[in-house]
């Protein structure tokens, strides 16, 4: 990066971090943004990080370098908050984050050699404990750190994988989908009940989840992504259907599911060729 692109860089975050505070000014700023606070913002960093998710799925770059732009305004809104009751400002985060990226990737950034991948995971996860333990957050379980708020998949998935990196998982493929047989036919057993007790069926279904994830991870996959692309295909199929539907002159609350599924596997059938 030239001098002159690194400047213009720079003045244009001066210029966000000036547009953030007078934003928040309590004489000039706007009466939305004076009134938020850390709890009120979270819904709406939330909503901003599916947005850039999903330009990212969509594959629409010119969509993404707005989310992006959106998504960095959740950290200066709350850098700026932070620096209103002197906790910090937004230099810190940027310091605190330039450091941490240097001291955890000795192998670019120092003369640090690791013969593999697992290696650079290793020292990655030694420098978290490191971190925490410098801090005072001795864990007291390997899973305390995982956070609560995650997606329900995603926070799955983030606890299997913490538990297998500490032996806590199989080996093989067999008994991950053994396990999933198993937990449909518990769900099964709850709801075919002649009383169904409806918080067991939920529990024996959660527990189906749980399994289903574990075996999305033993296939490399992403549980969050794959479903995100299931939702997406079953809506463009879905969106067909629809508009045949209207073709024939029709409107969907007129149709059986006989016919809706007879134009549901012709929009399989077009897809495919």
């Amino acid at each position: 990066m030239s001098s002159e692109t690194a400047n213009t860089s720079a003045n244009s975050i001066q210029q966000l971090l000036t547009i953030m505070a007078t934003l928040r000014d309590p004489k000039q700023g706007c009466p939305w943004d004076i009134k938020q606070d850390f709890d009120s913002i979270v819904p709406h960093t939330i909503e901003e990080t599916y947005e850039v998710v999903d330009a990212i799925h969509n594959k629409d770059w010119n969509n993404l370098k707005e989310e992006l732009g959106d998504l960095l305004f959740q950290v200066i809104f709350y850098s700026q908050m932070a620096k209103e009751q002197d906790l910090f400002d937004f230099g810190d985060v940027v310091d605190v984050l330039n450091e941490k990226l240097v001291r955890r990737h000795p192998h670019v950034f120092s003369d640090a050699k690791f013969a593999n991948e697992q290696e650079i995971n290793d020292n990655w996860e030694a420098e978290k404990a490191k971190e925490k333990a410098q801090l005072g957050n001795v864990e007291k379980s390997i899973l305390d750190s995982v956070p609560k708020s995650l997606p329900a998949l995603s926070r799955a998935n983030k606890i299997q994988k913490r538990c297998a990196k500490h032996g806590f998982d199989w080996d093989s493929l067999g008994p991950v989908v053994d396990k999933v047989h198993e937990e449909v036919q518990e769900v099964l057993d709850e709801a075919l009940q002649v009383t169904v007790e409806q918080h067991k069926v939920e529990d024996e279904l959660g527990d189906l989840l749980f399994a289903t994830v574990n075996l999305v991870r033993h296939l490399n996959c992403n549980p969050e992504v794959a479903l995100a692309k299931a939702n997406n295909k079953f809506e463009r199929r879905f969106k067909a259907v629809e508009q045949k539907v209207r073709e024939q002159g029709k409107l969907l609350d007129e149709c059986d599911l006989e016919y809706l599924d007879s134009l549901w596997d012709l929009v399989k059938l077009d897809e495919r060729k």
